[in-house]
């Protein structure tokens, strides 16, 4: 089939890419290469066709009616929680307006489904673990509110233009082409530090869980989604939660390098913990996680370490 991938040269819309060329459907890559944003064009594979624009930009509408996609994964975001928090307004033009400029190319084009990259951060701070789709949605971040907001959008689409979606509620995601600089999961900055041989900085006492889930995983998450869960909402994430100190000493053992620790205060609205019930996703879509913890860091080190040594 047809396939936009807004966001396809970033971190997780790339690997995107890879598998839907890999199973044979025809992919064009939608990127606006946004400093702040991940993309970068060497992610994108050799023959993709990729168009360098923002999703805001009203010529979206050409390229969907030009190429006539049967499916948009909508990947294109301002992510940053941080930039978010700084520029409200930016983030809504990007993650609100942006989005509604895509759907609406979508509508005219006859694509039939739009499968969304929601977020966790929807959730804000959950009051009951694990979360799930039914959990309340209180975000407490202007990028939480965007992702929220759009899924009433996909609602509204699907009930007035009959435009379908599933939206994937992503839990912390890591693995490779993830940029260990600026905003990251901590397994990407404790990455990048340790190869650097630098120390690392634990904030609060470590204890601290999140869900982490591999980006291969999420990716079997989409592929799924191209043709069940329709009208639906899903949480992926693995079901477990790690601390910041288990991911410290896992990369100790898949680095064979003890970095110096510093440890710092709690950040203000630091969660003490975060994790998800994936059971829904396994009902509606087929899908549960399968890559452990340590495998997907083994992974991801030996891809960042490569990538160095080419450079090198």
């Amino acid at each position: 089939m047809r396939i936009v991938v807004t966001g396809g040269a970033g971190f997780i819309g790339s690997h995107l890419v890879d598998a839907y060329i890999a199973e044979g459907h025809e992919v064009v890559v939608v990127d606006s290469l946004w400093a702040h944003g991940g993309g970068r064009r060497e992610n994108i594979p050799h023959g993709v066709t990729f168009v360098h624009m923002d999703i805001r930009d009203d010529g979206i509408q050409r390229i969907f009616s030009e190429f006539k996609p049967e499916v948009v994964s909508h990947h294109a975001a301002q992510h940053s929680v941080a930039i978010g928090a700084r520029d409200p307004k930016l983030d809504a033009n990007v993650n609100v307006v942006g989005m509604l400029n895509v759907l609406e190319a979508a509508v005219k084009a006859g694509t039939r489904k739009v499968i969304f990259a929601s977020s966790a951060a929807t959730y804000g701070d959950a009051a009951k673990m694990p979360v799930d789709e039914g959990s309340p949605q209180r975000p407490v971040s202007p990028y939480g509110i965007t992702k929220m907001v759009t899924e009433h959008y996909l609602r509204f689409f699907q009930s007035e233009h009959g435009l379908d979606f599933t939206a994937l509620r992503y839990g912390n995601v890591y693995g490779p082409r993830q940029d260990p600089n600026g905003e990251a999961g901590v397994i990407a900055i404790f990455l990048g530090k340790f190869l650097q041989r630098q120390g690392v900085r634990i904030d609060w006492d470590g204890e601290q869980t999140r869900d982490y889930v591999y980006v291969g995983d999420v990716v079997r998450a989409n592929v799924a989604a191209l043709n069940k869960g329709n009208a639906d909402i899903f949480v992926i994430g693995t079901g477990k939660k790690t601390s910041v100190n288990e991911i410290y000493r896992a990369m100790v053992d898949v680095t064979g390098f003890e970095a110096p620790v510093t440890n710092a205060p709690r950040r203000p609205g630091d969660a003490r913990e975060v994790y998800f019930d994936p059971a829904h996703a396994k009902r509606g879509l087929g899908w549960e996680a399968e890559v452990a913890l340590v495998d997907g860091m083994r992974k991801t080190y030996e891809f960042f370490r490569d990538k160095e040594k080419t450079l090198a």
